[in-house]
């Protein structure tokens, strides 16, 4: 709709200015921080500190009466569409919402009222529009309100939640030396480091301070952030831990908390960390939960931990979805003649083409890198890899410089470099949803892809979960695919229906994720970064903590 402003008034508390509503004259007030909009002329008692705020929602109320007044507030901005067009942006864009007064959709940056500096940010990045769980879910973080965000991987889930973030900054910043204001949380180091790049790409011009706590790396230079001040603290579960045991950092400023990739969290053994640290965060906070997937696990801790939630779907998420900006080939290939296919893949990409390589355990890993080796520029990533390791090759990977990267499961999740070309799955993995994760790692960012997988006669109890995939994607499925299931291949688990119960792969004795997972210790040869319990304290590295095993202190 129109945006008509109301004649200056100096009287007007910043940020707020007036606006004529264009369909019956109406004078009304926008903060343009907020975004929120009332017809009550806000005084100077125009905000609302954080103990009101949280009572208003614990008597029932709602976190959408963040500003001046009683009245309801509306939400009519500016550059924000109308119902009709908002409804038909949902729709496109395959968008649901539940909950009470869900406001619509941003659809532009504009919209949101960012300041100049971080819309700069945006735009010199190259970003046209929000993605659609940006769009939905800004207006709501705006209101105060918890959110969970269900989108597939690669959908801008990070921006997402830093956005609002940033302007959460703006309004209530707290002394960054007695510690953060905002906290998110992640599983592997990998994607924790992601989000801090993030995080100082586009705040820093806000001057927003931010630091990341993992585990792999020495405590010292993190420590030193820590004690220097910081507003934004991107942490995984068990190196957060260590230092809130060492008492040298607090979490009693935090009201902006995040768990990014919940399902993966809870997936790798993280809920009693989680826990943990959620205690020592105060009560009267905004909780934000990010993930790719909705089983009960994440159901549990989300009702436990988030108030009045709205959530957002991109998607269906009772079903597992491939992005369909991917090509899919799968194919029979026998254990002989795998690397002779890998070969003619890659001699057949563009030169320079980046090409992830996904080997189930480390030591195929190895050996494959060194065989491509002879002829591509190929480096490898997984469990055994100190931390300077994997952030050298992943360096050399983003930069062009390697850009043939054989990986096992660490790089599944979180991986976020834009221009990957290829996804090839040398070993199929231990379930559908990390395959649906793996080949996530090309058409990013509104960019296509393509993905090889190899199939053998032992992945047939996968194959009737593989073609529901693919015909959601409207790949097509080969015959030899199909006649695996005839076969007996898969029946059982062609049924399960995704998001009602536990993750495919996820729970088991054999379950690969790179990490350990709920499989207890490795077996020395899969990638579960901890080859025995003699090795224990040699090989851990943050993100390695299983379910059953109780985390002790690491290095």
């Amino acid at each position: 709709m129109a945006v008509v402003y109301a004649p200056e008034d100096p009287t007007l508390p910043k940020p707020w200015k007036g606006l004529v509503d264009s369909t019956t004259g109406a004078l009304y007030y926008w903060n343009q921080e907020t975004n929120v909009t009332q017809y009550e002329k806000p005084g100077d008692n125009s905000t609302i500190d954080d103990d009101e705020r949280y009572n208003r929602v614990s008597n029932g109320g709602s976190k959408i009466d963040s500003g001046a007044g009683t009245q309801q507030s509306r939400r009519v901005g500016p550059a924000v569409e109308n119902g009709a067009s908002s409804e038909s942006y949902q729709q496109r864009n395959e968008i649901t919402v539940s909950g009470k007064d869900v406001p619509m959709p941003m659809t532009s940056f504009e919209a949101i009222g960012l300041p100049s500096e971080i819309l700069r940010e945006l735009l010199q990045a190259g970003f046209p529009a929000p993605t659609p769980i940006q769009a939905q879910s800004w207006p709501i973080a705006l209101q105060n309100r918890d959110i969970v965000a269900i989108a597939k991987t690669g959908s801008g889930k990070t921006l997402g939640y830093l956005i609002p973030a940033f302007m959460h900054l703006k309004r209530v910043r707290k002394n960054p030396q007695l510690g953060p204001t905002v906290l998110v949380l992640s599983p592997t180091r990998e994607l924790a480091t992601q989000i801090q790049d993030e995080a100082v790409k586009f705040g820093r011009s806000a001057r927003i301070s931010c630091t990341c706590l993992y585990g792999g790396a020495p405590k010292g230079p993190q420590l030193r952030d820590l004690s220097r001040g910081v507003d934004i603290v991107v942490a995984t579960p068990g190196r957060l831990n260590d230092i809130l045991e060492m008492r040298r950092v607090s979490l009693s400023q935090v009201s902006y908390l995040v768990l990014d990739e919940a399902d993966r969290m809870l997936d790798m053994g993280f809920e009693p960390q989680i826990r943990k640290i959620v205690k020592e965060v105060p009560a009267r906070r905004q909780t934000l939960m990010y993930t790719a997937t909705w089983p009960k696990e994440v159901r549990k801790i989300a009702a436990d931990l988030l108030v009045n939630p709205v959530q957002v779907n991109i998607g269906n998420v009772n079903e597992l979805v491939a992005n369909k900006s991917i090509t899919q080939h799968v194919e029979i290939v026998s254990s002989m003649e795998k690397q002779r296919r890998v070969e003619q893949i890659v001699r057949s990409q563009e030169q320079g083409s980046k090409i992830i390589i996904f080997c189930s355990t480390k030591k195929m890993c190895d050996q494959l890198t060194r065989s491509l080796s002879r002829q591509f520029g190929t480096a490898a990533i997984h469990g055994d890899k100190s931390q300077g390791e994997r952030d050298y090759v992943l360096n050399q990977f983003r930069t062009g410089r390697c850009p043939v990267l054989v990986a096992t499961d660490v790089a599944a999740r979180g991986l976020d470099i834009k221009d990957i070309r290829v996804v090839i799955n040398y070993d199929f993995p231990n379930g559908v949803e990390d395959y649906v994760h793996r080949i996530g790692r090309t058409g990013r960012a509104g960019a296509s892809g393509i993905a090889y997988t190899f199939l053998g006669d032992k992945d047939a109890k996968h194959a009737a979960d593989l073609i529901k995939v693919l015909e959601g994607a409207n790949q097509r499925v080969p015959n030899e695919v199909r006649g695996m299931v005839s076969r007996g291949g898969g029946f059982g688990r062609a049924k399960r229906q995704w998001g009602s119960g536990g993750r495919d792969g996820g729970r088991g004795g054999n379950y690969d994720s790179g990490f350990g997972g709920r499989a207890g210790w490795g077996n020395g040869s899969r990638d579960s970064d901890r080859s025995a319990p003699t090795n224990y304290h040699k090989r851990f590295h943050e993100g390695a903590v299983g379910g059953s095993v109780k985390r002790s202190r690491v290095e």
